[in-house]
C-alpha cells in the first residue's frame, strides 16, 4: 500500500517538515509484535492461537473474514451443501428401507440458510477464540513492506517473526475469463436455484464435490476431465471406481480430452473440446484447482524467494529471508485446510523455540467428500512402486461389512505395504469413508505392520470394522474375505 501524499503547502521547507511529520506519524504509529500473521484462514489463525498460548504477543491481519476460505467460501458450505444432498437422496431412496418420505424438491433459499448457519456459528466461535486468547485482530488489506514489517492502510506492524498466510484463489484457464454463467465455486455456493444442466471443468476435489451435490438435487451433470481419470492424484483403482459409481448415478464425464473453449449467451452456455464434442447447459462450473493469492503483497519486493506465485520454504517452513515463515495453500504441496492448520501450529512452536518435528506431506489425510467418499493417505500403488520397489496390496470389499450393507454403500478399503515392510497407503471409497481417515494416517504416521493392527479390536457394527478385516487379510488370516 502507498501513503497518500501531504496536500498543501507551497514551499518545499514546508513540504520537507510535513514529510518529516509523516515519517515520525508513522514511526509512532508502528506497533511491535513477537509475531505478525498475514492471513486469517486456517494456517493464520492456528499460528495465531498456538502463538499465543505459548505467551507471544501477536497481530493477525486479515483483509476479508477471520476463518479464510476454508470457512467462508470452501469446505464448511461445500460440505454443508453435500450434507442437503445426503438428505435429499435419503429421501429419494427412503422407501428402500420401508419408509415412505417424499422429496418435493429442493428449496435453495432454505439450503442457503442452514449452510449460512453453519458459517456464522463456526465464525463467532473462532472469533470468541481469538478475542480470548488477546490476538490482536487487525481488519484490512496487508502487505509486506520490509522483512519484519506489514502495513494495513498506513498503520505498520512489527514483528519478531512475520508469517505469511495469504492462502489461495479459484483459477482459471488462459483466455477463459469468469463471468455470468462461466463461474467458480465461489459463485456457485451462492446461487439461488438448482441449474437443469451443468458442466464442470474439472474433475478433481471441487469438481467431483459440485458434480455430486448438483446430481444429488436433479441436475444433468457432466464433468469435463483432461487427465484420463477423475480425481487423477488417487490411486487408479479408486478413480476407476468413482468413475463406475458416478455412471450408477447418471453424472456422465469426458476424461483424457482437454477443454478448448465455452460460448455464453442469455440463456446458457456451449462448451467444447479438443476433439470436437459439445455440450449444452445452463452453466459451466470452472473447477480446475487454486492458486497462490501473493500477488501484489510484496513478497517478492521484500526479496522472499518464489516459484510461479508460491513461497518457497525448506522443512521448517522458513523462508529464504530470516524471521519471515510462510504457511497453507502459498506454500508448493498439498492444498488442503488441515494442513495449512497443522503448519500454523508448527511455525508457532518453531518461533517459540520448542524445535517440533517437520511435518510429512505423505502422511497428510485427504478426503473427497462425494457420494461415494473417498479417503485416503500415504503413497499410491504406483507411487509405492516407484519408491519401495517390491510392494503387497490388498482390497477388502464393503460387501462384507454389516453396517455398510446397513447403509446400503459399496466400495472397498485398499492397503499398500512395503513388502515385509510396514503399511505405507491406504486407500478408500465407499459412503462415510471419511471418518475412518484417522486410524488410517495412524497407521501411516506410526508405520505400523499389518500384524499390529490385526490385533486391535474394531467394534462390531460398524465400518470401522471394514480396517480390522483388510488388516487381518494382509496379515495372512482373512476372515470375512478371500484370502
Amino acid at each position: 500500500m502507498t501513503e497518500s501524499p501531504t496536500s498543501g503547502g507551497d514551499t518545499r521547507s514546508v513540504q520537507s517538515s510535513a514529510v518529516q511529520r509523516g515519517e515520525r506519524s508513522v514511526a509512532e504509529a508502528a506497533q511491535e509484535y513477537d509475531v505478525v500473521i498475514l492471513g486469517g484462514g486456517s494456517g493464520g489463525y492456528a499460528c495465531a492461537l498456538r502463538s499465543a498460548e505459548l505467551g507471544l504477543s501477536v497481530a493477525l491481519v486479515e483483509k476479508d473474514l477471520l476463518g479464510g476460505t476454508c470457512l467462508h467460501r470452501g469446505c464448511i458450505p461445500t460440505k454443508a451443501l453435500l450434507h442437503a444432498a445426503e438428505v435429499a437422496d435419503t429421501a429419494r431412496e427412503s422407501e428402500t428401507y420401508g419408509v415412505r418420505a417424499t422429496l418435493e424438491g429442493v428449496d435453495m433459499a432454505g439450503v442457503n440458510k442452514y449452510k449460512d448457519g453453519v458459517i456464522a456459528r463456526l465464525h463467532k466461535g473462532l472469533q470468541g477464540l481469538v478475542k480470548s486468547r488477546k490476538v490482536e485482530l487487525v481488519a484490512g488489506a496487508g502487505r509486506l513492506v520490509a522483512k519484519n514489517t506489514v502495513e494495513v492502510d498506513g498503520k505498520r506492524y512489527t514483528g519478531k517473526s512475520v508469517v505469511l498466510a495469504s492462502g489461495s484463489y479459484s483459477r482459471t484457464l488462459p483466455g477463459l475469463e469468469i463471468g455470468g454463467r462461466v463461474m467458480t465455486s465461489e459463485q456457485a455456493l451462492g446461487l439461488d436455484h438448482v441449474p437443469d444442466r451443468v458442466v464442470v471443468l474439472g474433475g478433481g476435489v471441487i469438481g467431483v464435490e459440485f458434480a455430486s451435490v448438483w446430481r444429488s438435487f436433479g441436475a444433468e451433470v457432466t464433468v469435463v476431465e483432461a487427465l484420463p481419470h477423475l480425481v487423477p492424484l488417487e490411486d487408479e483403482v479408486i478413480s476407476k471406481a468413482l468413475e463406475r459409481a458416478f455412471r450408477k448415478r447418471g453424472i456422465a464425464f469426458s476424461v483424457g480430452v482437454r477443454f478448448s473453449g465455452v460460448e455464453q449467451t442469455d440463456s446458457g452456455v456451449t462448451v467444447s473440446l479438443e476433439n470436437g464434442k459439445s455440450f449444452e447447459a445452463d452453466l459451466l462450473l470452472v473447477a480446475v484447482g487454486r492458486g497462490p493469492n501473493t500477488a501484489g503483497l510484496g513478497y517478492e519486493e521484500q526479496g522472499v524467494s518464489m516459484d510461479r506465485g508460491f513461497v518457497l520454504t525448506d522443512e521448517r517452513l522458513r523462508t529464504n529471508v530470516e524471521g519471515v515463515y510462510a504457511v497453507g495453500d502459498i506454500v508448493p504441496g498439498l492444498q488442503l485446510a488441515h494442513r495449512g492448520f497443522q503448519q500454523g501450529i508448527f511455525v508457532a512452536e518453531e518461533i517459540a523455540g520448542l524445535d517440533p518435528t517437520p511435518i510429512d506431506e505423505t502422511g497428510i489425510p485427504k478426503v473427497t467428500y462425494c457420494e461415494p467418499e473417498i479417503a485416503s493417505v500415504g503413497l499410491t500403488e504406483a507411487k509405492a512402486k516407484e519408491k519401495f520397489g517390491e510392494v503387497e496390496t490388498v482390497e477388502y470389499n464393503l460387501g462384507g461389512n454389516g453396517k455398510s450393507q446397513i447403509l446400503g454403500t459399496a466400495g472397498f478399503i485398499k492397503l499398500v505395504r512395503q513388502k515385509d515392510g510396514p503399511v505405507v497407503g491406504v486407500h478408500m471409497i465407499g459412503s462415510r469413508m471419511g471418518e475412518q481417515v484417522g486410524e488410517a494416517q495412524l497407521i501411516v504416521n506410526w508405520e505400523a505392520y499389518p500384524e499390529d493392527v490385526a490385533a486391535l479390536i474394531h467394534a462390531h457394527p460398524t465400518q470401522n470394522e471394514a480396517m480390522g478385516e483388510a488388516f487381518l487379510a494382509l496379515a495372512g488370516k482373512p476372515l470375512h474375505s478371500h484370502a
